[in-house]
């Protein structure tokens, strides 16, 4: 990943190009592994994964965006958490975006309710925001994976 811009707007921290020069696989365990006990006939790695191949599938028009706060907590975005976001994606119907209203960056659930557009947090403590006709608003893309690190 190479930094971008870093921006201090609403919920985003930094932004993040897409670099899918470097490949790096990793071992995959392609039959599953369980939360239980461990079985002994999942002792075998059956092919290399690469995370770019498996998470990103638009690469020109893909980045990741690091966020803060916690509007989209119930939504499992986490303060300090990688989103990766998809422009290529249409933005419909409940699809978690990040948006730009009157210059500010954010992060919220895409829902239509008749013709009108509302940008709907997951956190009861916030707001949903109506997007007016006069308002300053673009989707800039699609939400499509949440990366966060076990504490």
């Amino acid at each position: 990943m190479k930094k971008d811009m870093t921006l201090k707007k609403d919920n985003i921290s930094e932004i993040y190009l897409a670099k899918l020069e470097k490949k790096v696989k990793l071992s995959e365990y392609t039959s599953g592994i369980s939360a239980g006990f461990p079985s002994p006939a999942d002792d075998y790695i059956d092919r290399e994964l690469d995370l770019n191949e498996y998470l990103i599938d638009h690469p020109a028009s893909t980045f990741f965006v690091r966020v803060i706060g916690d509007s989209m907590i119930n939504a499992g975005m986490k303060s300090g958490d990688l989103i990766i976001v998809d422009r290529a994606l249409e933005a419909t119907h409940n699809k978690i975006v990040l948006a730009i209203i009157e210059g500010e960056f954010t992060v919220k659930r895409y829902v239509k309710r008749g013709k009108k557009i509302f940008l709907v947090p997951e956190n009861e403590n916030y707001d949903e925001i109506e997007i007016k006709e006069n308002m300053d608003f673009q989707v800039w893309g699609v939400v499509t994976t949440v990366i966060h690190k076990m504490k």
